[in-house]
């Protein structure tokens, strides 16, 4: 089998083993406990099994995007991955549509959270195997700007988890608007990191042959996080809570930009 092959089968054989438990607790978070992982063991299993000499043969266009994601991952699943673990309650959006699909909610979950998901991936992990897959070739100057760029939206969204973290981690900020720091300049700076990730990664392999097309790779997670499962699904929660209004006014709802100042 070939690199692309491989990654096919890899991504759905992991999100297939996951469902199991999963749907027989309930619990379908477990998906997000996986989504991280699941990047660098697709992306290692395309190597193994895809490639003639494995890891001996990767470039080091291939080395730094392999390295990058694994990074990446492991701050996923430490940031994310493990609290969901270790919570006995389902994740609050996997609820609500457990609530919604009713009767309907095991082959919903089974096909939306555990087959569509690992579809997704697979697309927005296309530039990694394509880099895996193409002939050895020296980076260029784009290729380093993407790995700057990859860099800074990591950064970004590392730093932004942090301080969310350290604000919800005190009793007095329950039910209260995280509004200082990196949030003070957007209302969600972590999804804006990620999202600059994922084009970074792009202009890593954009002058490979192809590279151009696995731009549906940075336009899907932008899709994906502006209007489904991020930015949009927050703004509804966050509406509820004091002081949105005024938040919402001064501060940026995605690109980070310096707060408005407040009118006299």
């Amino acid at each position: 089998m070939n690199v692309w092959t491989v990654g096919l089968v890899a991504v759905i054989l992991l999100f297939q083993a996951v469902s199991i438990p999963a749907l027989m607790l309930k619990k379908n978070d477990l998906a997000d406990v996986l989504w991280g992982p699941a990047f660098p063991l697709t992306a290692f299993a395309a190597v193994l099994w895809g490639t003639a000499f494995g890891f001996a043969s990767l470039s080091l266009r291939s080395v730094i995007l392999l390295t990058f994601i694994s990074l990446w991952a492991a701050r996923l699943f430490f940031h994310v991955g493990l609290r969901n673990l270790s919570h006995r309650a389902e994740d609050v959006r996997y609820n609500n549509w457990r609530k919604q699909w009713g009767k309907t909610w095991l082959w919903r979950s089974y096909l939306q959270v555990f087959v569509l998901q690992a579809l997704i991936l697979y697309v927005f992990i296309t530039p990694i195997l394509l880099s895996i897959d193409a002939p050895e070739s020296s980076l260029s100057l784009i290729n380093w700007i993407g790995l700057i760029v990859a860099v800074a939206g990591f950064l970004f969204e590392s730093i932004a988890d942090e301080q969310l973290r350290r604000f919800k981690s005190k009793p007095q900020s329950k039910g209260v608007l995280m509004t200082q720091g990196l949030w003070s300049w957007s209302r969600h700076p972590n999804y804006f990191g990620e999202v600059l990730q994922w084009w970074g990664v792009w202009l890593l392999v954009v002058d490979l042959p192809y590279g151009w097309a696995t731009i549906v790779s940075p336009l899907g997670v932008t899709y994906l996080i502006l209007k489904v499962s991020g930015v949009s699904m927050l703004e509804d929660l966050m509406k509820t809570r004091p002081g949105f209004t005024e938040y919402a006014q001064k501060t940026s709802i995605f690109i980070p930009m310096p707060p408005k100042k407040e009118l006299v």
